[in-house]
């Protein structure tokens, strides 16, 4: 089964992951976007950290983070 996600849902989620202040957990970033499944939601921010549009870090307790 092929996921897909297009344009406007990943631009979708960079808005949202731009109204927060801070960094989100990876695995938490699906919560923004309830609209969205949670592999559309991985596959759009692959799409945004390969393009530089987020950064992912990994902090001591190896919990992924996303930040624009």
């Amino acid at each position: 089964m092929a996921i897909s996600i297009d344009h406007l849902q990943i631009q979708h989620v960079l808005a949202a992951l731009q109204q927060q202040d801070t960094g989100w957990p990876l695995d938490e970033v699906a919560r923004l976007c309830p609209e969205l499944t949670d592999d559309q939601v991985f596959l759009a921010i692959d799409y945004l950290s390969r393009s530089g549009q987020v950064c992912l870090t990994r902090d001591a307790d190896r919990t992924y983070w996303v930040k624009v």
